[in-house]
């Protein structure tokens, strides 16, 4: 996609690029920038580029000696540099020019890593708000040398004309754009003003804007970002770092983590947020490449672990992706990724060794995210497995102190089973922890790695009901015949039924069921409705003996104690279906629609019963 020659016209005849111009600016705006403003933060990047380069060619001048300048009236939106400009032949290369990227990478790869993007396709983004660009640029590495005018229009059509040294006295770079009506809301001075300080605000370079009412230029970065400046105490550097959070992302920090990777030319701060962040969202963070904003949504320069933070970075040596947008994956980001892992790492172990307060605070909020790290991080286990906080039946406590109350921790798999047995494991005196959350039942196991002597087990219904007492032999056999239509009731369920006592007696019964138990009987069941057919010969052959639930019947409570007395069969039959109903609920799991039928049923038979006996 190149011209058929590259001779300057002096007519400034028209020339055009032997692509399809409108259909490449259509394929940039639908599938490679996210939205028409990037055209500001393109000119920007080219504009800094330039400075970059005028820079190399004069290594003594000044930091601020040269600079960009923004101006946007409503009618124009035009940006000027002071940078190395183009001659005649760069404005073939690198504006006339589409594509040509092989030639051009030759001529570059060196200087590659020192700039931001180049002249080219990020120049025809300004297509997506103008129908015509305007360049004029002066060449700085030869003395004395003409001023190039380029214009390229939307039809794809373009001139290239020099002109007198006088039409650009200075050396660098002047591009202008007539906006077009519909596209408004991206150049009008108060949006452009607020887009340049959007992308621009860490450049190193002084940028200024100018709305053309005549006043003063503003600076769109009059000062650098915090972790650049000097502070006369740690503390007033702290609270700069955690007003520039707040600043950006709208929240005080719990806390600040200052990042410097000078490898890679990495500086910025992590923000700790201040409350819990729902499983499984990541937020991004925004990653500036040579002061110029990439992406506030960039995930991936953080682990997945590390949803606490939200960051603000500016990187040397990072690659953008071909949208300038968001990071490319390679070796350099992984490592980064890695060295900033650790710095968090760090930031954590110092709060447990110095700050425990400030470390409880970060739990109480953030409990999650450090489970997760330390089921893959032995130190961070070791370090923080103590302090970190469990669902038990001793209430919410750590591992640490609840083990120094039970010799055995028993350990649930699933918030479901805890829920069952919680208040019948607390009163026998067993140290039942719910393992049922992410990451839990995996860390309890690991108790004995950082507290030698310290015994976990899974929690077995038979351990739980081994610490039921048994009733007398006169009470089981005063029961026997009640028992016997209660286990014929639930048969639809595969339920046994027992009578024990155990505390709390406020609880009249308890039913002990596992999820891998009802997978069982289901898969049982479907084996015996598919009995004769080969996938009844699949199944019967995986068939053992399913395990069946469990309805224990507290003796010590009032109503249990009423229940086995009943002489009559249907009532007997309808109380002890209302037992099993209410057990089932207080399980918290979900209930069949048999177990829903069964508690409306069992209820609206019990209101009959009392209707009939009080008439």
């Amino acid at each position: 996609m190149t011209l058929p020659d590259t001779a300057v016209d002096p007519a400034g005849a028209d020339r055009t690029f032997q692509v399809d111009l409108r259909g490449l600016v259509d394929l940039l705006s639908h599938h490679l920038y996210s939205s028409p403003r990037v055209y500001l933060r393109e000119l920007m990047q080219n504009a800094v580029d330039a400075l970059t380069a005028r820079h190399a060619l004069e290594p003594a001048a000044p930091g601020d000696a040269f600079g960009i300048r923004l101006y946007a009236d409503g009618s124009v939106v035009r940006i000027e540099d002071d940078g190395v400009g183009l001659t005649e032949a760069d404005v073939h290369s690198f504006l006339a020019t589409i594509g040509r990227s092989s030639k051009r990478a030759e001529r570059i790869a060196e200087q590659r890593a020192d700039f931001i993007g180049q002249f080219g396709i990020g120049l025809l983004s300004c297509f997506l708000v103008a129908d015509e660009i305007h360049v004029l640029s002066r060449s700085a590495r030869t003395p004395d040398v003409p001023a190039v005018e380029w214009r390229g229009r939307g039809d794809g059509s373009y001139t290239v004309r020099t002109l007198p040294p006088s039409a650009r006295p200075r050396p660098g770079t002047t591009v202008t754009l007539t906006p077009r009506a519909d596209v408004g809301e991206w150049t009008r001075p108060a949006q452009v003003h607020a887009l340049a300080r959007h992308f621009g605000s860490l450049l190193r370079h002084p940028v200024t804007f100018d709305d053309g009412t005549g006043g003063p230029g503003a600076s769109i970065n009059p000062e650098p970002p915090p972790w650049a400046r000097t502070y006369p105490t740690p503390g007033a550097r702290s609270r700069a770092l955690a007003a520039y959070g707040e600043e950006v992302f709208g929240f005080k920090p719990l806390d600040t983590i200052e990042l410097d990777l000078p490898a890679v030319g990495l500086k910025g701060v992590a923000c700790v947020l201040p409350e819990t962040v729902p499983t499984g969202r990541r937020h991004g963070h925004r990653v500036h490449v040579k002061g110029m904003l990439l992406s506030e949504q960039a995930e991936e320069i953080l682990p997945e672990w590390a949803f606490f933070v939200r960051c603000v970075v500016d990187a040397e040596s990072l690659r953008p992706t071909a949208s300038r947008e968001s990071l490319y994956e390679d070796d350099t980001l992984a490592a980064v990724r890695d060295a900033l892992a650790e710095r968090l790492r760090a930031w954590i172990a110092r709060a447990a060794a110095s700050d425990p307060d400030l470390l409880a605070r970060f739990l109480q909020a953030h409990h999650l995210a450090v489970k997760s790290l330390a089921v893959h991080d032995d130190e961070m286990l070791r370090m923080l497995l103590p302090w970190l906080p469990f669902e038990t039946t001793d209430g919410h406590t750590t591992l640490d102190e609840f083990a120094r109350t039970h010799r055995t921790v028993l350990v649930t798999s699933s918030v479901e089973e805890f829920r069952q047995v919680a208040a019948i494991a607390s009163a026998a005196g067993l140290g039942v922890v719910n393992g049922g959350y992410t990451y839990d039942r995996e860390l309890v196991h690991r108790l004995p790695e950082i507290r030698p002597g310290a015994s976990v087990a899974d929690l077995d219904p038979a351990t739980l009901t081994a610490h039921l007492d048994p009733v007398d032999r006169e009470t089981e056999l005063a029961a026997a015949a009640y028992l016997a239509l209660a286990r014929d009731a639930l048969a639809v369920f595969d339920c046994d039924v027992a009578l024990r006592t155990f505390q709390p007696a406020s609880a009249p019964a308890l039913l002990v069921d596992s999820r891998e138990a009802r997978h069982e009987r289901t898969r049982s069941q479907l084996a015996r409705e598919q009995e004769g057919g080969l996938w009844g010969d699949i199944l019967g052959a995986l068939r053992h003996e399913a395990p069946r639930a469990q309805l224990i019947l507290n003796q010590l409570n009032p109503l249990v104690r009423t229940a086995v007395a009943i002489d009559e069969p249907e009532l007997a039959r309808t109380s002890a279906e209302a037992l099993y109903g209410q057990a089932a609920m207080l399980s918290r799991r979900p209930l069949r629609p048999a177990e829903s039928s069964l508690i409306n049923r069992s209820f609206l038979d019990l209101l009959a019963h009392a209707l009939r006996k009080d008439s």
